[in-house]
């Protein structure tokens, strides 16, 4: 029977909680870095032996690199990091830093004489927080650098600048964040996930269907976006595409090909679809990728379960850990208005 593994403790920054997760693997690490002030960041995921690597895109206004080889038809067979970050497109800029730094190490795809590293990477929408800025490359070697196996979560890396619930706009949002989960089973497979949030929707605890996270109104409580739309053809609040974004990673020690891999990522997205309402809308890039570096022998359903297990309590985590900032709300604080 599936249970967790990671543990959480709270510690304290600049007068922030800040949650860790412990991740079980030896062959993953996550690292993040921020800049609280512009309200943007990055978070990576590092495999430096290599992984194996899939991806499902799913919203319809991602912005992405490197994930073409990903697909299980390219003849590229490992990926040596996967970075999340904010900044809408510029902050593709942060995977130069990762690139190279990785190559510093020594860490790549042997290309004659040269070490390439493969980083695939997702972006997020966070020009609205904060100061209008970008993570650039030397955020993303900041990234590297502090990357370990205790991953801190809320309003950090990815998640620095996040919101959900911004079907009235960032008038009505609701600070997320960036959360982690760790799902196993008693013989050694283990599952982790990183999940940084920041969807147009809502979120709810798909378990009792309690909704954590709607647009919240001027005279106090909230108001679920699909109660919203319902009421007329045309939505009420214009919303511009590519504004919003929930990105990801799934982690396994599971020996999965590139083709297992993606309909582990599958199993994610599917996740994503129990607890964000309305989720992969037209103003979303929804993206979630799967990295396993084989060492136990596993059913592809018990790790799509798990994987889904992960994400599902990654995504809850990210809005229940974050605190308030930019003038948003977060849960914590419509929790106990």
């Amino acid at each position: 029977m599936a249970h967790l593994l990671a543990y959480a403790k709270l510690t304290w920054r600049n007068a922030t909680i800040i949650a860790m997760t412990n991740l079980p693997f030896e062959t993953f690490l996550v690292g993040h870095a921020q800049d609280e002030k512009a309200g943007t960041g990055c978070t990576v995921v590092l495999c430096p032996s290599g992984a194996v690597g899939a991806v499902e895109v799913r919203g319809a206004a991602p912005g992405t690199r490197e994930t073409d080889l990903l697909d299980p038809l390219a003849s590229a067979q490992e990926v040596h990091a996967v970075l999340l970050t904010g900044g809408s497109a510029f902050g593709l800029s942060a995977a130069t830093g990762v690139m190279e730094a990785l190559a510093e190490r020594g860490i790549g795809f042997a290309a004659g004489a040269h070490k390439v590293p493969i980083v695939s990477a997702a972006v997020l929408f966070d020009l609205d927080v904060g100061q209008p800025s970008a993570p650039n490359a030397a955020m993303g070697r900041r990234a590297v650098e502090a990357a370990g196996r205790e991953v801190a979560e809320g309003c950090v890396g990815a998640g620095c600048g996040a919101t959900v619930a911004k079907s009235l706009g960032m008038k009505g949002a609701v600070k997320s964040g960036l959360g982690c989960a760790v799902r196993q089973t008693a013989d050694g497979l283990q599952v982790a996930a990183v999940v940084a949030v920041n969807a147009l929707g809502d979120v709810l605890d798909p378990v009792d269907g309690h909704v954590l996270a709607a647009p919240h109104l001027p005279e106090g409580g909230l108001l679920p976006t699909v109660q919203l739309w319902e009421r007329a053809r045309h939505l009420p609040q214009p919303q511009q595409e590519g504004t919003n974004t929930t990105i990801g990673v799934v982690m396994t020690n599971a020996a999965l090909d590139k083709t297992a891999l993606a309909r582990i990522a599958r199993f994610g997205q599917d996740a994503l679809a129990r607890c964000i309402v309305p989720v992969h809308t037209p103003f979303d890039g929804d993206a979630l990728f799967a990295l396993a570096t084989p060492q136990v022998d596993a059913d592809l359903a018990v790790v799509g379960v798990l994987a889904q297990q992960a994400v599902i309590e990654a995504i809850l985590r990210a809005v229940r850990l974050a605190t308030p900032a930019y003038g948003l709300p977060s849960v914590q604080q419509l929790g106990s208005s």
